[in-house]
């Protein structure tokens, strides 16, 4: 398979979804409740249904696995991962940022990635082993190398439950050793930040395989190093992540793990 032609489809579905979602900026949003807190949207509904004709249309034998719709029942080595609306609160609030994010994992490898941040519509993307591009120029992490001169980014789940209190003391300890820690509200373009060297570090609990599918990549690929919080191999199917530039990714699982072990302890 050409790497190429994924990527091509992943732009072009994740471009038509972006014009659909800046122009419900323009019209009262219709919002509903997954949750207490967690919003979807029938701009979210749309964007999905927008970026699956798409992949069907060009990979009609490939699985897909989207946020609000779930997993087909297709069986191929094949499958992509798409957030529709990452950011939904955001969106709802017309509040930036938020945005698309697509990726095509084999193996459970993401390979091919699209992410476009909105409403500034800057387009990320990376090939494995190609490197990752802002659009169209080549990314690459901070080179920040002390984690006292660091600018962090990092999210909260819906439920405020023992995770959210930890990783609230987190939040702190990171405040109070860093210049500052971030919470933008969409895991896809907290990492996209991480990859261009905007932020230089990023972590988070409480998510899910279309918040990070296409981000890692773009993190990979632009020289960084992406873990679970405790330092493991971190997989799209885990539902914690660390990932910062590779000299202060250690200096902050000197704080991550211990969180991840006391909670596993409990």
């Amino acid at each position: 398979m050409d790497y190429n032609s994924l990527l091509t489809c992943a732009a072009n579905a994740a471009n038509a979804a972006g014009a659909h979602i800046l122009d419900a900026l323009n019209h009262p949003r219709m919002v509903a409740y997954k949750g207490r807190t967690d919003l979807v949207t029938e701009t979210d509904r749309l964007a999905e249904q927008t970026i699956i004709q798409h992949i069907t249309d060009a990979f009609p034998s490939h699985r897909i696995l989207a946020e609000e719709s779930g997993e087909n029942e297709v069986e191929s080595e094949f499958l992509w991962v798409i957030d529709p609306l990452d950011g939904t609160t955001n969106f709802v609030h017309g509040y930036p940022s938020f945005g698309v994010s697509i990726a095509c994992v084999v193996n459970g490898e993401p390979v091919v990635g699209v992410v476009l941040e909105l409403p500034s519509n800057h387009c990320y993307t990376a090939i494995k082993g190609q490197g990752a591009q802002k659009d169209g120029q080549a990314i690459h992490v901070s080179d920040t190398v002390d984690l006292s001169q660091s600018l962090l980014v990092t999210g909260f789940g819906y439920d405020h439950d023992e995770k959210w209190h930890a990783n609230m003391d987190l939040f702190k300890a990171f405040t109070d050793i860093t210049q500052g820690v971030r919470r933008l509200g969409a895991a896809s373009i907290d990492l996209c930040h991480v990859a261009s060297g905007l932020v230089d570090g990023f972590w988070e609990l409480d998510l899910h395989p279309w918040d990070t599918a296409a981000g890692i990549l773009m993190v990979k690929e632009a020289g960084g190093t992406v873990t679970r919080m405790d330092g493991k191999d971190y997989t799209i199917y885990d539902d914690q992540i660390l990932a910062a530039n590779g000299s202060i990714h250690e200096a902050m699982i000197h704080f991550t793990a211990p969180m991840i072990a006391s909670l596993n302890s409990k």
